[in-house]
């Protein structure tokens, strides 16, 4: 009873304190996603020039809601806040589709520089959980990073890899009629290609990671996704 007592004292007293910890790591990722750290000095000042936002994912439109109030997983257990997929929409096989998502907006000198985007879809064995981050040109990518994923290590698990995580800036989503063309292809990208800026490297051995991220990507830029904020 007392070790029962003791452990169920540590559990709730590390409660808020693990919370805590979710929330900075989630911070450093969008400040990496954003490539923001080098530039700001360190991830505090570099989220400090970050703004949230709630947007409504049907219409695009910013919403009034209080973005601190937000939390993806319990948006995801209330069926009145998310709408169910259909197989041919659900190409990231994610099922659901949240009605309002939380956005990160980056300013300098009072002008948007960067949106980061948070996106998730089905990789090899669960759902990779991360941010896309684009210039102010809403084409181009900053960086691709993700924050929960269950990929195999040395595989899948390469998404965490900071080589081909570098693979991505400077890359394009649309060509010049609106049509989204990136993803992750099959092996090395040829440079000599006419569309190799809208392709990234595959992930040696993890061809159904790739297609996963190529999927996510292709999903949460479409019209279901931020399209309609983006445009």
């Amino acid at each position: 009873l007392i070790c029962a007592a003791v452990i169920s004292f540590i559990a709730v007293g590390l409660k808020q304190l693990q919370k805590q910890n979710i929330i900075l790591d989630q911070q450093k990722k969008i400040v990496a996603a954003a490539n923001l750290e080098d530039f700001y000095g360190s991830v505090s000042d570099a989220y400090n020039s970050i703004e949230e936002i709630i947007i409504d994912l049907d219409t695009g439109n910013f919403t009034d809601l209080d973005p601190s109030g937000y939390d993806l997983s319990k948006e995801l257990q209330d069926n009145s806040k998310y709408i169910n997929l259909s197989s041919a929409e659900d190409i990231a096989t994610i099922k659901v589709r949240e009605n309002y998502s939380k956005v990160f907006l980056e300013y300098r000198d009072d002008e948007l520089n960067t949106v980061i985007l948070p996106v998730r879809g089905y990789g090899l064995w669960g759902i990779l959980y991360g941010y896309l981050a684009i210039s102010n040109d809403l084409n181009t990518i900053v960086g691709l990073e993700f924050y929960e994923h269950k990929e195999t290590p040395g595989l899948g698990a390469e998404i965490d890899n900071p080589a081909w995580k570098a693979l991505w800036n400077g890359k394009k989503l649309f060509d010049d009629e609106g049509n989204l063309l990136i993803k992750v292809v099959k092996g090395k990208v040829a440079m000599n290609e006419a569309d190799s800026n809208y392709k990234v490297d595959g992930l040696s051995g993890a061809t159904l990671t790739s297609n996963g991220v190529t999927n996510l990507l292709a999903f949460w830029l479409g019209d279901l996704g931020y399209l309609k904020f983006l445009l």
